[in-house]
């Protein structure tokens, strides 16, 4: 029986690309609130990073610009962090894009309960359905988070330019950017995965036979 269960990684992969393509709507829906939740955290930690590298480049000019443009700094500071109002709004949206990813997520699973029921009844085991949804999971947010992190800095970019203008990238602090780009993407994937944990968990422990009798 074990031998009927054990599918390669890959075919896993593929099985879950299948899925997300047959479900593409719903999937972009799910998407896009992840893809402007990472490209708010990007965009702000972008444009901090923009404005410390002015900050750092000691331009006289630069520093009159950060403080025009509303920047608590003073001769001699090297470092930008974030507000509280910041943090707090950045946190927020990242609960929200959670939240939305699990309800959609469970949706996703009462919208499966047919396909689910008919693989544990061909011998998929609860690992394989966990399995399952967590590699959607991880495409979906793979894809969203890159995107979102693309979109924040290049807004973050244009933005700082028409404020700073041509002091952005005489000072353009490019490995702190690619960090911060890498950092949104890492944060985006794992939202991604803490927002389809519950619904996979209940996916995977679903019975067959309960999941056969739902109507369609």
């Amino acid at each position: 029986m074990e031998k009927l269960v054990a599918l390669p990684f890959t075919k896993s992969v593929e099985i879950a690309y299948k899925s997300i393509r047959a479900r593409f709507f719903r999937s972009l829906i799910t998407t896009l609130s992840l893809v402007l939740a990472v490209a708010f955290l990007c965009y702000v930690q972008a444009g901090n990073n923009i404005a410390e590298g002015i900050l750092q480049n000691g331009d006289p000019a630069g520093l009159q610009a950060l403080v025009r443009a509303g920047f608590d700094v003073e001769e001699g500071d090297t470092v930008i962090g974030d507000t509280a109002k910041q943090r707090w709004i950045v946190l927020l949206s990242l609960l929200v894009c959670v939240v939305g990813i699990i309800n959609a997520q469970l949706m996703a699973v009462t919208e499966r309960f047919r396909e689910i029921g008919t693989m544990k009844c061909l011998g998929a085991l609860d690992r394989f359905i966990l399995r399952l949804f967590l590699l959607e999971a991880t495409i979906q947010g793979l894809l969203g988070s890159l995107t979102g992190a693309l979109i924040g800095l290049l807004f973050a970019v244009f933005s700082a330019t028409l404020v700073f203008g041509s002091l952005v990238f005489s000072s353009l602090p490019v490995k702190n950017l690619a960090m911060t780009m890498l950092a949104a993407t890492a944060v985006g994937c794992l939202l991604s995965l803490i927002g389809v944990v519950y619904p996979a968990v209940r996916a995977a422990r679903m019975e067959p036979v309960e999941a056969m009798r739902v109507e369609e």
